[in-house]
Order: C-alpha cells, then sequence, then structure tokens
C-alpha cells in the first residue's frame, strides 16, 4: 500500500515572532487563512487516502497539528519525544509502516514548501511510486530547476535519462551530492544546467530505506527494533521516549543518499519555495504598488515601499511612515521590527533574548 509521510517537526526560527517554540511555522495562517501543513496535506490527499497519510511532528506540536488536520486519524499523528534529524524520524516512520505492511511504499514530503502547479507535484509522486514498486531498491528524489544561484540550499547532479513504461516523467540516475555551496561555485551550478537544488523530498519503500540505514547507519538497528517490537503495544509510549532519543542526530542525506548507489531522480518542473524567512513571502504573496508585502487583515502604509509587513491578528492595524526594506511582524506579545538584510540574524537575536531571560517570548 502506498503512504505519505509529512516531516512538520521544525520551529522556524527565522520568523519570530510569529514562529514560537509551541507554535511552529507550518501552523502559522498566512495564506488566505491556510498553513503551510493544511495545504502540503491538500496536495496529498488526491493521491493517497487520507487514512495513509502520516505527520511526523515534535512532541509539543501534535496537539496544535492535529487540530490543524483533523482530517486523519488521531494515531497518524507521530510524536517525536526528542529533537533527532530526518534520518531518524524517517526510520521511525518506516519501522511504524512495516509493522502493519511490510510491502510499504512511502513519500515522504515536508510541510513547510510550497509546489504550484499541484497537479505536476502529483504526477511526478505517482511516477516516482510505481517506479519504486517495479524496482524496490531504488530511493527516489526530486530535483527542482534553480532559479537563482542560491547558497542555502544543497544540489544534485542529474545523470542519464532513463524511460520507465509506468512513468510519464523520466527517471535520472544522479551522479552526486553537494551542499550548500559558496556564492560563485552555485552560480557555476546554474550555469551548467546539470544541477539540481534538492527538494528533501523522497520515495521508497518501507523495508528499503530500513535496509540502507541498518547497513549504513548501523547504530540505528537496535532503537528502531525496540520500537517496531513494542508499537501498538501498552508499552509503546515508554519504549517510543526511550529509544527515539538513542538515534544519531543525521540527516537522511548525509546517512543514505550520498553514500547509496541506488539514487534516482525526477525533476520537477514547478514553482518550489522553501518557506524559511520572511523575505520568502515575497515570492508567494502579490506586493501593492510600492512592492510591500502585506499579510494584515488592516494597514495604512505611507511612502512605505520594498517593505514586509505581518500580522495574524484579526482587527489589529500596522501603521507606518517612510518605511524602505523593512520587516515588521506583529504577534500579540511581540514585535519584531528590522531591515530586510538583517533576518538572518533571528537565531542571533533569538540567543540574546534567552540569555537575556526572556524564555516567555521564545
Amino acid at each position: 500500500m502506498k503512504y505519505a509521510v509529512i516531516m512538520a517537526g521544525g520551529t522556524g526560527k527565522r520568523l519570530w515572532p510569529l514562529s514560537r517554540e509551541k507554535r511552529p511555522k507550518q501552523v502559522l495562517e498566512l495564506f488566505d487563512g491556510q498553513t503551510l501543513l493544511r495545504r502540503c496535506f491538500d496536495r496529498l490527499s488526491p493521491v493517497f487516502d487520507s487514512r495513509n497519510i502520516i505527520v511526523l511532528t515534535n512532541a509539543g506540536y501534535a496537539d496544535i497539528v492535529r487540530e490543524n488536520l483533523s482530517d486523519i486519524p488521531y494515531d497518524n499523528v507521530i510524536a517525536e519525544p526528542a529533537v533527532r534529524d530526518t534520518a531518524g524520524a524517517i526510520g521511525l516512520a518506516a519501522t511504524i509502516l512495516t509493522k502493519y505492511d511490510a510491502d510499504a511504499t512511502m513519500a515522504v514530503v515536508t510541510a513547510d514548501q510550497i509546489i504550484e502547479p499541484v497537479d505536476v507535484f502529483q504526477q511526478a509522486v505517482k511516477d516516482a511510486m510505481a517506479f519504486v514498486d517495479a524496482v524496490p531498491e531504488a530511493l527516489v528524489t526530486f530535483g527542482i530547476k534553480p532559479t537563482f544561484a542560491s547558497t542555502q540550499l544543497g544540489y544534485i547532479k542529474l545523470g542519464k535519462a532513463h524511460r520507465n513504461s509506468k512513468c510519464r516523467n523520466a527517471i535520472y540516475s544522479i551522479e552526486g551530492f553537494r551542499e550548500k555551496p559558496a556564492e560563485k561555485t552555485a552560480a557555476g551550478y546554474v550555469h551548467s544546467g546539470d544541477y539540481f537544488w534538492n527538494s528533501g523530498m523522497f520515495v521508497w519503500k518501507a523495508q528499503t530505506i530500513l535496509a540502507n540505514l541498518k547497513e549504513l547507519v548501523p547504530e540505528t538497528v537496535e532503537p528502531l527494533d525496540e520500537i517496531h517490537k513494542a508499537w501498538d503495544s501498552p508499552r509503546q509510549e515508554e519504549i517510543l521516549e526511550e529509544s527515539f532519543p538513542r538515534l544519531p542526530k543525521i540527516s537522511i542525506d548525509y546517512a543514505v543518499m550520498e553514500k547509496s548507489h541506488n539514487v534516482h531522480a525526477i525533476k520537477l518542473n514547478c514553482r518550489w519555495l522553501d518557506m524559511g524567512s520572511f523575505a520568502a513571502l515575497a515570492e508567494v504573496i502579490a506586493s501593492d504598488k510600492d512592492n510591500n508585502v502585506i499579510v494584515a487583515e488592516t494597514s495604512e502604509l505611507l511612502d512605505c515601499k520594498d517593505s514586509i509587513i505581518v500580522t495574524e491578528q484579526k482587527g489589529h492595524l500596522i501603521a507606518a511612515i517612510g518605511l524602505e526594506n523593512m520587516v515588521v511582524a506583529h504577534s500579540p506579545d511581540a514585535t519584531l521590527i528590522c531591515h530586510i538584510d538583517q533576518t538572518q540574524r533571528l537565531k542571533e537575536l533569538l540567543a540574546l533574548m534567552k540569555e537575556h531571560g526572556r524564555d516567555r517570548f521564545l
């Protein structure tokens, strides 16, 4: 059977003060009243039965995720008891799926991306699942054609294209993974036409990814075996809390994808955006005549341009005069004001707040 696994554990510190430790970016209502998590679910629901859509999230977010996705069964939201990277989370999901379905095919997606048009994404996922059903040892990822020389994204170099009778899209071999490059290197990647952004989305058999983890990251075997044996038993939560933190903190790219010889890719020919910052809103939300991006029910701007104004609070007026290249982000108990070019320093600011004992605002 086919399953979708939504990774929804990130906090989104670069969207503070809207995103918080107890309210992550994927549940912010910034997109016509919709959340990133909801939009992700809506992309998947035409392809997967809602009973086969699973969400992995931090334990502290489980309730708000369930509230946002009331369509899926309660137990389909899996709360991770500790912060681990994607290898541990994916291993957990695969372990749980194989408890009930030894032949499970799983698509792994993240909750904080904008992907349009959705039908292109859906066809690519269908093709990837058809391919791994035909070639069970295959690991499939999706490459995004870069629109600029990003230094914040990883790249994959695509090799030869192969056609499969069950797939509309070509299946490419992968010649290599490249981590976040320097600007000059990134420009070379884009110019060559051979490099694509690493989307962080995958399709594979649950048994296949577990076999790869066993071979390449053997320290995952014992904790995952313990979780597998205890799942759906009275000791499920106890064993999960004991065993999950023992998984290594490593990404699936480092752990498996960069080392495996059975990695393939499908080009995802659509608009793709990782919603990791306020600047990314400018790529999604139409600006006004002065190039201001406004996410607010009520605002009054006088002689402002190239700025980002954000609040989810209904009935709250944001008024500004003479702003240029600024971010104003309002929440009920905190307001951020900074130059657009300084938003990458938000983690520094949050660390300073913690140092000063302002934990209640984090």
